[in-house]
Parts: structure tokens; sequence; C-alpha cells
């Protein structure tokens, strides 16, 4: 087998099925009366799918659904947190202080508020993903990047699970059983968690508006295409360095749809399908996350913050992520992110809402005024916070379908590394190039 790959260039099933198709289209001509009409169908595909243009397409395409989700979503989210952040200066004096008072303002509705404000950009991000993927596109992606994927170690059926892995990683992992081979299947499944799911854009934006300036919405981008290119090269790594992994990689076989026209209906039903999910995870999990934090803060009663228990927790935790540029503000988000992504945003929200309720905006303005973050260490924590542990959730679903606790670790643990190394990689890099 290497030897023909060596001889024709390429992998031998490409070749294969390139000289099929071929002789397919030598043969319809000759047994097909009259020449069938060019339809819009195939001007379109005869652009998406050529092999030089297919792939700057599905990157402008993203392009502009990042642009459309940031933009048309700000508005909303501007709405949402003004309501928060007046509801906390009218409760707080009419509660007269003390340990409930703390509880609604700082816990309540700082933590769950400065979570609650992204709830348009998730869900105008699900519209853009609902439209490309009734129109028939979606299918189309995953044909034109099975070539490279199929090249750097994936099977080209792993688009689709990692392409839900932008969603949430939970169905990205579920959606894994439709890969035939078992050794293509559990691949798939430890490089998933490194596709940006949607639990993770609220520490983007924060991040973003609050030290990337003009550059927020080129960084969020950058995180997305950051954990297709991780995972890729991650696959890459273990098909050559595990053994269990080499061998022969089946072929993809895919029909591609009629191209539609959404509609608005079921555009919507497919976003509010996919957003409840968030909805539903800010009602339990992220709830009882940020009460957790807010208690950690704000005891012992009436001690600073700093001498609480979630500042001794972050003293302790610090000098992992001084080399990081992270201080204990940062590794206590990050730590608690391991429960929930979303619990990151709501952690700075408890910690720079004690004595008062904190926006969106006044988190950020804190971030850019005490150099919590410079633009180079923010962008380094975005990065960690893209690669590092999934979720708890991730992390059963992850055992559940490999049923191996040596896999579900060994995904745990070169993840954290991974993050460590990339973010230490920025940090160190950027120095070098002048960046503070």
């Amino acid at each position: 087998m290497s030897r023909i790959r060596e001889v024709l260039g390429e992998d031998p099933e490409i070749v294969l099925a390139e000289r099929r198709y071929d002789w397919i289209s030598k043969v319809l001509p000759k047994v097909m009366r009259g020449a069938r009409p060019i339809t819009l169908s195939d001007l379109l595909d005869k652009a998406l799918l050529d092999k030089y243009l297919g792939i700057p397409i599905f990157l402008a395409l993203w392009w502009a659904l990042f642009r459309f989700t940031f933009d048309v979503s700000a508005p909303f989210s501007d709405l949402i947190d003004m309501f928060f952040s007046r509801l906390g200066e009218a409760v707080e004096p009419a509660l007269g202080g003390g340990v409930l008072s703390s509880l609604i303002a700082d816990g309540l509705l700082g933590g769950l508020g400065s979570v609650l404000v992204f709830i348009p950009p998730i869900f105008f991000l699900f519209f853009g993903l609902s439209i490309l993927e009734d129109s028939g596109y979606l299918a189309r992606a995953a044909f034109v990047v099975d070539k490279i994927l199929y090249k750097l170690g994936l099977h080209g059926r792993s688009f689709i699970p990692m392409l839900l892995g932008f969603g949430c990683n939970i169905p990205g992992v579920m959606a894994c059983r439709t890969i035939d081979r078992e050794e293509d299947r559990l691949l798939t499944i430890i490089v998933n968690p490194l596709m940006s799911c949607s639990a993770r854009l609220p520490v983007y934006v924060l991040i973003s508006s609050a030290v990337l300036g003009g550059y927020a919405v080129a960084g969020i981008y950058s995180m997305y295409i950051m954990g297709i290119g991780l995972a890729i090269a991650m696959a890459l790594l273990f098909r050559r360095v595990i053994p269990y992994f080499r061998g022969r990689r089946s072929a993809f076989i895919m029909e591609l749809p009629l191209y539609t026209v959404p509609t608005l209906r079921s555009t919507i039903l497919h976003m509010w399908e996919r957003g409840f999910l968030f909805l539903k995870k800010a009602g339990t999990v992220i709830f009882i996350g940020v009460l957790v934090v807010w208690a950690l803060s704000s005891f012992p009663w009436g001690a600073g913050l700093e001498e609480s228990y979630i500042g001794v927790l972050g003293r302790a935790l610090e000098p992992l992520f001084r080399p990081l540029g992270f201080d204990w503000r940062g590794a206590v988000a990050l730590f608690f992110g391991f429960i929930a992504k979303e619990i990151v945003v709501g952690t700075f929200g408890v910690i720079f809402g004690a004595g008062g309720e904190a926006s969106e905006e006044e988190i950020a303005d804190v971030i850019r005024s005490e150099n919590i973050f410079t633009p180079l260490t923010g962008y380094a924590f975005m990065a960690f916070t893209l690669i590092y542990i999934p979720c708890v959730a991730t992390v059963g679903v992850i055992y559940r379908e490999t049923n191996s606790w040596k896999w579900t670790l060994f995904t745990v643990l070169y993840e954290l590394l991974l993050a460590y190394f990339t973010a230490f990689l920025i940090v160190s890099v950027g120095h070098l190039l002048g960046f503070s």
C-alpha cells in the first residue's frame, strides 16, 4: 500500500474515487438522451465545491457568520445588560445590605446576569448556522474539507461531529457513532472538545471587548480557526505516535442534498432547539455554580475578597498561572469553568460585583482599568479557555461513548497540557515580538 501511495502521489482510495467519477462523467453522455440543462445548483456547486475556491469560500462564510452574529446581537445584549444593571441598583438598597442583599445583588444578578447577557449572540449564531444547514451548504462544506481531513489524519465523516461541536461538544461527541471504524470514531471523540462550543463564546466576547478593541471580532473568529487547526494537528500527531490509531481509514461517501431556500419558521425552530440548551444550563448548572462562587467569595462574612475562601483558593492556584500572565482572579475563573465554561464569566461577574452589581460593560472596564489582562495575556486566556478541560458533562459523555476511563483521562490530560503550552507560547512569542 505504501508503494502504491508513493507511485500515485496520493492516497489510493482518493485516486480510485476520482477515477470512478471521471468514468461516470464519460459514460453518462453516452447513455443519456439529450443534454441536461445546466441549473443554478450546478453553477453553485461549481464554485462551492471547487478544490481551489471551496476552502476560501468556506472561511469567508464563517467570517460573515461571526460578523452577523455580533453586529446584530449587540443592541439586544445591551438591553439585557441594562436591565440587570438597573435591577441590581434597585434591589440592593431595598434589601438594606447584609447576606440576603449580597446573595441577590452580587450572586444572582451579578453572576447569572453576566452570563445571560450573552443569550443574543448565542441565539444569532445558531440562527446563522441553521440557515447554512437548511440551505444545503453545510453538507457541501463537509465534502470540501474531506480531502484535507483525510490527509491530516481524520475521517471525512468527522466533519459533522466537529461541526456540531461548535454548538455543544456533547452532541458532537455522540454524533461520532456514525463513523464506522472504531479507531476513526475514537480519534474523532478525543479531539472533538477542541471545537469551540457556544459555552466558550461569552468568555471570548467579554475578554475581547475588554482588551482587543477594534480587533475583538477577529480575535473571536481566530479562536474557532485555532480550534479546528489544533484538532487536525492533534489527530495527525496521534495517528503517527499512537499505534492504535494507525492503519487504513474507510472512505467517505455522502449524498449531497438539494439546495433549498430556508424558511423563517424552520430556521427559528432550529435556533430555539439549540439555544434552549443554553437557557436550560443557565437555569441549573450555571445557577448552582454561580451560587457556589458567591458563597466562596463572601465568606468568611465581612472579610475582604482576597481573604475570602475564593481568594485563598485563587492565591494557591496563582503560581501555576503566573507564567501565562493570569492573576488569582483568572485562575479561579478557569478553575470553576470546569463545571461549565459559562461560569468563567459568572465568576468574574461575582468577583467584580462584590459591593455592587456589575454589568458586562463594567466588568470589561475593571479588566482594562486594573490591567487584569493586556491584549496579549487576554488573547492567551481566550486560547486557554478554548483548549483546556471540557466541561464536566462532556467528560461524562466521553466516558460513556468510549466506555474507557483510560481514554477519558487521556483526553483531559492532553488538553490541559496543550492549553498551558499554547497560552505560554502565545505570551512568550508576543513578548519577543514586542507586545505587552
